[in-house]
């Protein structure tokens, strides 16, 4: 089963920071654009489209990716004070309840949203450029699907630490512990030779 979860964790991840690169072309054409448009007063008209696809695409890939490392925001004010079973619990009853509905709807929309922009190759209505849209809206359902599948590997979390009381490791605590155990291991590593001293 834990092979299961970190498969998952591992994809979300892989997706996230994949399209993390994209900040790159964003910065790059953002700058660009303040270059020429008030060094060389000569302004492009794809700036804005390319602004706001390339941080939209980065925005709907890290979804899934922020959930495998539970980092979207949490009231966590009456949550933290809960026993792990409960706080499983109540995660599966508000998964089962909300996110599984909306994520089916996400998915079912996007899907009609992208097949419709992709079968007439659509472009932005913002600027002359004709800067193609419907990739970045074929990515709709796309992240529908991953987090969906992330959604199922946090569902089975829920479940185990039901089961056993206790949170299943996710993929970062696991990144962090052998971090951990890797730096303890350089120390002991060095310290033998600091024991013996500078002449030895």
């Amino acid at each position: 089963m834990t092979k299961f979860l970190f498969f998952i964790d591992e994809l979300s991840t892989w997706v996230g920071k994949a399209f993390a690169w994209l900040i790159l072309v964003l910065t790059l054409s953002v700058s660009y654009e303040v270059f020429v448009r008030y060094v060389l007063r000569a302004p492009t008209t794809w700036a804005f489209d390319i602004s706001y696809i390339t941080y939209g695409a980065m925005f709907l890939m890290a979804g899934a990716y922020t959930l495998s490392r539970n980092g979207h925001v949490r009231a966590d004010v009456v949550y933290r004070l809960w026993s792990p079973r409960t706080q499983a619990t109540i995660d599966l009853l508000l998964y089962i309840l909300f996110f599984l509905p909306a994520i089916a709807a996400l998915m079912y929309s996007g899907w009609n949203y992208a097949q419709m922009s992709v079968r007439f190759r659509e472009v932005s209505i913002f600027s002359p450029a004709g800067v193609p849209v419907f990739p970045l809206k074929a990515l709709i359902p796309v992240t529908g699907f991953l987090l969906f599948l992330q959604g199922l590997a946090e569902i089975t979390r829920c479940v185990l630490c039901i089961r056993t009381g206790r949170w299943p490791q996710r993929l970062h605590d696991v990144e962090e512990t052998e971090s951990l155990v890797i730096r303890e291991h350089q120390q002991q590593a060095v310290e033998p030779r600091s024991e013996k001293g500078p002449g030895a």
